[in-house]
């Protein structure tokens, strides 16, 4: 066992971190959410992780996303992230996606060589069809709800999305995911009240980045226990 895993050994035990070596893990969207999801998933040992995203570094960004540095604006998103996941752990697999992802170009992805996949994307189409890919090659899914006009980080709960409340993105995935007759979807959510609405959601530092790191606890959780969801 490597020294900068041995910490975590001491809770899981060497057998369970050994099989986080094992298992591949892909994350579609590293923002926000998905930027600190990665970042947990690299420092417990995760040995392959996947990562999907198109965008670039901003300045806008810098606020609450790990991967936003001054020396980092400008830069694909994704290759900020694979350099810093192989600085954590240089014997983890990356591999990159310089995409969006969309019901277009699903086909380019196939979710049965995944032992997880977590959902951290904006918009509905594409989280729709991120779970339904999953449910079909049958591997365990998650999925972020929104994050952005909240300022309690402890107003999130991991729950099955038919028992989420307050968050409007939620509510549409359960009435969108019922129409599909899909069901029993974990996610993460807040039943925070948004603080103000705007038509770009405003963030802060602490809210995106704990939602993240419940991901995370989740999918290592589940994968220590092999749990299929």
């Amino acid at each position: 066992m490597k020294e900068q895993f041995c910490r975590t050994a001491q809770l899981l035990g060497n057998e369970n971190v050994e099989k986080l070596f094992d298992k591949h893990v892909i994350v579609f969207g590293v923002g926000g959410v998905g930027g600190y999801v990665v970042e947990a998933l690299a420092r417990s040992g995760v040995g392959k992780i996947s990562i999907v995203d198109n965008d670039v570094v901003n300045d806008s960004n810098i606020n609450r996303q790990i991967i936003a540095l001054h020396s980092t604006v400008g830069m694909q998103k994704v290759e900020v992230l694979k350099n810093r996941i192989l600085d954590i752990n240089p014997e983890c697999q990356v591999f990159v996606y310089n995409q969006f992802f969309l019901p277009e170009n699903s086909k380019d992805f196939d979710f049965s060589i995944y032992d997880y996949v977590v959902d951290a994307v904006d918009t509905v189409t594409a989280k729709l069809e991120i779970i339904k890919k999953s449910k079909e090659s049958n591997v365990p899914v998650i999925s972020s709800m929104g994050t952005g006009n909240k300022l309690n980080p402890m107003g999130f709960k991991v729950s099955d999305i038919s028992k989420t409340k307050v968050c409007p993105l939620a509510r549409v995935m359960r009435n969108e995911l019922k129409k599909r007759g899909i069901s029993k979807v974990k996610c993460v959510y807040s039943e925070e009240n948004p603080v103000i609405q705007t038509q770009t959601p405003a963030s802060v530092a602490f809210v995106p980045s704990v939602a993240g790191l419940l991901i995370a606890s989740e999918v290592v959780k589940d994968l220590w226990i092999e749990k299929k969801l």
